[in-house]
């Protein structure tokens, strides 16, 4: 037997100690963590990566020389998912015109009540009558070629009605807003005194005197107002400031303006016209 070397012996003392000391830790490997062992659905939704949206083409590599070619159908298939539809032709057109045939409601200068445009004259609803066929005369000079019946303006109604044209109307509801409504201030109108509209005569019933306004169907006559509180003022009896502010207001919105103390003929009323004058208007 041959002599043991010393590498020998110390290879031999050091795996006698290894023997006898048993190790700490377990030499076989660590299971997985439990993530990874316990893939769940959602685990596995959170750590796989997601498909992409099927909306999103992906093309194959395309030879430079067949790229324009290939390219543009495949464009044209995936833009009409990507971007809006254009609206169809004439779809505005049909909204505006739709729009259009709707009835709007008629509205007062005075007010934003609605008011019914039957019953009224001269397209202006706050105006109520009917129109009457054309008037004719066989004095020369006299007649009216579109002549309304006015039975009430802004809702308050006439002792008679006044047989004039459309421009007289007019100039008639601007005075009683305007000049006769603010003249009286707190006390309402609630109807107007008719003394005089159309009729064939001469001026002031002068024989051989030119024909008046009122054979034209451009005149009316006021002789007085009734009020809210019953009580009644007239152009005779009661010629007070407030009237003579009415009065004076008138001056301007029609062609003539008479009244009391102008030239004996109109003591008892208020007589408008629309008379087309040379220069201003015709106010005493």
């Amino acid at each position: 037997m041959r002599a043991t070397g010393p590498l020998t012996l110390l290879c031999m003392a050091l795996a006698g100690m290894a023997r006898a000391e048993a190790p700490i830790t377990s030499p076989h490997p660590m299971p997985r963590p439990t993530i990874a062992q316990a893939e769940t659905p959602a685990v596995a939704a959170i750590l796989r990566p997601r498909h992409r949206p099927t909306t999103r083409a992906v093309t194959p590599p395309i030879a430079l020389e067949t790229a324009p070619q290939q390219a543009a159908p495949e464009v044209a298939a995936v833009a009409p998912t990507l971007r809006p539809q254009r609206r169809p032709k004439g779809l505005r057109i049909e909204a505006e015109q739709v729009a259009m045939a709707q009835p709007k409601p008629a509205l007062t200068e005075k007010s934003d009540k609605k008011v019914s445009g039957k019953g009224s004259v001269c397209g202006d609803p706050s105006i109520r009558g009917q129109e009457l066929p054309a008037i004719t005369s066989p004095t020369n000079g006299c007649g009216v070629a579109e002549p309304v019946r006015v039975t009430a303006i802004d809702g308050i109604p006439f002792s008679q009605p006044a047989t004039i044209d459309c421009g007289t109307a007019i100039a008639l509801k601007r005075w009683m807003r305007e000049g006769m409504a603010p003249a009286f201030g707190n006390r309402e109108v609630v109807q107007l005194h008719i003394f005089g509209s159309y009729m064939c005569r001469s001026r002031n019933n002068v024989r051989g005197a030119k024909i008046s306004e009122h054979g034209r169907g451009k005149a009316v006559d006021i002789a007085g107002f009734i009020f809210s509180d019953g009580k009644e003022w007239t152009v005779a009896r009661d010629y007070n400031k407030q009237i003579r502010r009415a009065q004076k207001a008138a001056c301007g919105m029609f062609g003539t303006t008479l009244g009391p103390g102008s030239d004996g003929y109109h003591e008892d009323h208020l007589h408008f016209d629309t008379a087309q004058r040379r220069g201003s208007a015709y106010c005493r």
